[in-house]
């Protein structure tokens, strides 16, 4: 499989190295300055770019028809355009806050566990989130993707935000330190006890792997999908 990648940071070259342990070829590499490139030499793209310039990518690879994998975060207030966009063209479109295989059975156990946690008003709910220096978004899409299912199974949450909490806003507090791929722990308190769950990823060969494995699944499909559809979960 010829595999176009769009950003070529720390990600993009470990999704590089696992796309070719893989038997796939890279025949084509995008930073964010390059302007003049072929997308319809790919079978597939995968973006792992930066906010400002995601959207015209995956916009790109949908008007070439080329199925297209993001997991650039940062750029949603465009999502809704990107989804009318495939289903106008007929194309093949993931996003996903987080490719890690681990992770999407994260998001699944909170939800269940928020689900759970809904009736107990006792124990308030927080989040947070750890990443590399180099990450430019907080919070992380993923904690983002993480709150959103909370909100959607416990009843006394409508809102998250930074650093900052009420009865029914659910904080997430970021924090930046050097070569930390990415830990999300949500913490249920009460007076006389703690329940959390932790998430905590030790290299990015997580989210690279799962991002070439959505590469590989994609290829021939029409529609858009989440990750849920790739592992058959949830």
């Amino acid at each position: 499989m010829n595999i176009a990648l769009l950003g070529y940071g720390k990600m993009g070259k470990t999704i590089e190295q696992i796309a070719i342990k893989r038997g796939h070829n890279i025949i084509l590499t995008v930073d964010k300055d390059d302007k003049d490139y072929d997308i319809t030499r790919a079978d597939v793209a995968i973006d792992f770019s930066i906010p400002t310039v995601a959207y015209n990518n995956i916009s790109n690879c949908l008007n070439n028809q080329v199925p297209v994998i993001s997991g650039t975060t940062g750029w949603l207030d465009n999502y809704d355009n990107a989804v009318a966009l495939c289903k106008e063209k007929k194309g093949a479109f993931i996003y996903a806050s987080n490719y890690s295989l681990g992770v999407n059975i994260f998001f699944e156990l909170n939800k269940t566990l928020a689900k759970m946690m809904s009736t107990l008003k006792q124990y308030n709910v927080s989040m947070e989130e750890i990443h590399h220096t180099q990450k430019l978004d907080a919070p992380s899409g993923t904690a983002i993707s993480l709150a959103n299912d909370i909100i959607s199974q416990h009843t006394s949450y409508d809102n998250w935000k930074l650093n900052e909490s009420d009865e029914t806003t659910i904080p997430i507090v970021s924090k930046r330190i050097e070569d930390v791929p990415g830990t999300h722990s949500i913490n249920y308190e009460s007076e006389v006890d703690t329940i959390s769950i932790e998430h905590i990823a030790h290299t990015r060969q997580g989210f690279a792997l799962g991002a070439v494995i959505a590469a590989e699944w994609i290829v021939g499909k029409t529609g858009v999908f989440t990750m849920n559809d790739v592992l058959n979960i949830g």
